[in-house]
């Protein structure tokens, strides 16, 4: 009897590749891989029909659970995390220099709804900025964009413009019209010197923020349709067992130091230090353990408007994977 088989889409990464390549199967199925940047891969998934199992941002995942349209369970299995301090960019002159100082500002970014922007402004509300002390503008960060990926419903106290035309974040963050911009990728002006991050020593302040929170921001999870899971209870399990073993296996090669695996000189001494830092796993997997911050990112998208009411983090993953951890 053959094995079913399912599609997933997901990025290329070290988190990834093993599960594509066999090292870290899948018990009971077959899968075919298809890999791309986030940006394609949410946008087919929450407008088109989408994969099986997909890599799904977080945030829209916290707003479709919230309306009761989401196509998909997820697993914890986080695939991305990334700390946003360095997404916060203001004009090289500019005399901001703190998320306080970001009250009044007039904010670009590529969506309202993306992961990397409900974090910062999870920051600055922590820092008393709420998301209706600002004007937020959305459209292309260096040129004109899609706008947002799925359709929000803002509360009327969020202000928020859409570019039109030609018009994008960067240019108009260097006509003055824009105070910051927010964005995971890099606008232009940076790096001809015109803009600048927010944060001198964006390491200092990540590692600050992670003393202070315990936190490594929760980007991406993975995620199944609904209607997979619910023919194939044991799929869920059965990826979180896979995506936990290449985790392993890729963390087993980076303490391997009589070769570099990784082409930079120094990932040695980052590779303790993190270790250090961390307790000895800097990229957990798991609801439980990760509960607080699931908790915290839905507490941000509804202070936020995109959520319409505060989820529960039990409601965002499929039960058969609450007590699993790595």
């Amino acid at each position: 009897m053959s094995l079913p088989n399912f599609t997933l889409a997901c990025v290329a990464t070290d988190r990834s590749r093993p599960v594509a390549s066999g090292e870290a199967p899948v018990e009971g199925c077959t899968l075919d891989f298809r890999f791309g940047e986030p940006e394609a891969i949410f946008r087919d998934a929450l407008n088109d029909r989408g994969c099986d199992i997909t890599e799904l941002s977080m945030a829209s995942h916290i707003v479709t659970t919230a309306r009761g349209d989401t196509r998909y369970i997820g697993v914890p299995v986080f695939l991305s995390r990334a700390y946003r301090h360095a997404a916060i960019f203001v004009r090289a002159d500019s005399p901001i220099r703190s998320l306080e100082a970001l009250k009044g500002a007039r904010i670009g970014l590529p969506e309202y709804q993306q992961t990397a922007a409900l974090w910062v402004r999870g920051m600055m509300l922590d820092a008393g900025v709420r998301a209706q002390d600002v004007h937020w503008h959305v459209g292309g960060l260096n040129a004109p964009g899609p706008g947002e990926r799925i359709a929000l419903d803002l509360p009327g106290d969020i202000r928020l413009t859409k570019l039109s035309g030609e018009a994008t974040l960067d240019a108009m963050l260097m006509e003055g019209a824009l105070d910051a911009i927010i964005s995971p990728r890099v606008p232009d002006s940076f790096g001809r010197g015109q803009s600048r991050r927010l944060f001198a020593d964006v390491k200092a302040a990540e590692t600050a923020y992670f003393k202070e929170t315990g936190f490594f921001p929760l980007m991406h999870c993975l995620a199944v349709r609904r209607e997979v899971a619910e023919q194939h209870p044991w799929l869920p399990a059965a990826l979180f067992n896979a995506f936990a073993l290449a985790k392993r296996q890729r963390f087993a090669e980076l303490a391997q130091g009589n070769v570099l695996r990784v082409s930079l000189p120094w990932i040695m001494h980052d590779f303790t230090e993190t270790m250090r830092l961390t307790g000895g796993n800097p990229w957990p997997y798991g609801f439980a353990r990760n509960r607080d911050e699931i908790a915290a990112m839905a507490r941000y998208a509804h202070a936020d408007g995109i959520a319409t009411r505060l989820v529960a983090p039990e409601e965002l993953f499929h039960p058969s994977t609450y007590s699993l951890t790595d």
